[in-house]
């Protein structure tokens, strides 16, 4: 795909003025209850195409299709399932993504050429006023560069897609901070795809939940196929902060002060794992705003969103 050609990035607080960009085909930035998202026109595929030059994200990629209300699901998939039918009453609008099979309306390009459409309703105000202001689903990945952390924020939004997509919802920083729960909900299983928002053991109070047997084969999740969720500097996954070494280029994020923790460039103890969600991916931007080398990562309890965490600071680990 050609480089992104350079444009004026309007930020703006009102919806019905961003939604004039997306019927026009162009990109708009919006925040979520997860992370902030790029919206394009689900059923454009050239306004869908536009992400991928902007974000330089992987065609094979699939995208997460976001609604407006409950009723819209069934214009993006030929089949609502029984258990989808299920989770949908439980969990939307909120940080749950559905797997089912594609509508025809849906073009390739949404789904990497998959059979299937990934699909949820946010829950955020402004995200919903954005969908309902521009009267279509919205393919909505993270709004960042690919590989980069998250955008928490509008202004992390600027720093990596600013003159390269249109416009900027602005909102507060995100309520969560990480991207949405995964789940294939083709059959009689909620198959976890992708750890998220949502923890398993909430999805586990109304539906039979597993996660893929390795070799199985699956459709493939936004957000698993590539390295993701990097900062610049090399991640390091800890146990015992007591092992951390500190120094000027090294930055700690956990949930117990480290030795020597006035010697980090950056230091942040979170009280839990929800506020470590919250905070991860804008320590990440931080730390490379200040040229940090080394971060030291305190893993979580692997439970609730902490298996979410523990999922992004793997990801973000890897070289």
């Amino acid at each position: 795909m050609v480089e992104s050609p350079l444009v004026k990035t309007l930020l703006t607080t009102s919806a019905p003025e961003a939604a004039e960009f997306l019927r026009r085909g162009e990109l708009v930035a919006f925040p979520t209850e997860t992370v902030y998202g790029l919206g394009a026109n689900a059923f454009d595929a050239a306004a869908v195409e536009r992400i991928f030059v902007a974000k330089s994200r992987p065609a094979d990629n699939p995208l997460i299709v976001h609604v407006a209300s409950i009723g819209e699901v069934a214009r993006v998939t030929r089949e609502i399932t029984p258990l989808a039918d299920r989770l949908i009453g439980a969990f939307f609008p909120g940080p749950l993504t559905i797997v089912l099979p594609r509508s025809a309306d849906v073009p390739d390009i949404v789904t990497g050429g998959l059979e299937t459409v990934a699909v949820r309703m946010p829950r955020h105000l402004v995200a919903l006023e954005l969908l309902g202001a521009a009267g279509f689903p919205l393919c909505a990945p993270s709004a960042n560069r690919s590989g980069r952390p998250s955008p928490t924020t509008w202004s992390a939004v600027i720093d990596d897609l600013g003159g390269r997509i249109a416009c900027v919802l602005q909102g507060k920083a995100t309520e969560i901070g990480l991207e949405s729960t995964v789940v294939d909900a083709r059959g009689d299983e909620a198959v976890i795809l992708r750890e998220g928002g949502l923890p398993a053991e909430e999805i586990a109070r109304v539906a039979r939940v597993r996660f893929p047997a390795a070799g199985e084969e699956a459709p493939a999740s936004p957000g698993t196929r590539y390295r993701h969720y990097a900062p610049s500097a090399q991640v390091r996954r800890v146990v015992n902060p007591e092992e951390v070494r500190a120094s000027r280029d090294a930055a700690f994020i956990g949930f117990h002060h480290p030795k020597g923790a006035a010697e980090f460039a950056r230091c942040r103890v979170v009280a839990d794992a929800a506020e470590m969600a919250r905070e991860l991916f804008a320590f990440f931007r931080e730390c490379d705003a200040n040229a940090v080398r080394t971060i030291y990562a305190e893993l979580p309890a692997e439970e609730g969103i902490g298996r979410a965490i523990r999922d992004r600071l793997e990801r973000a680990e890897r070289r």
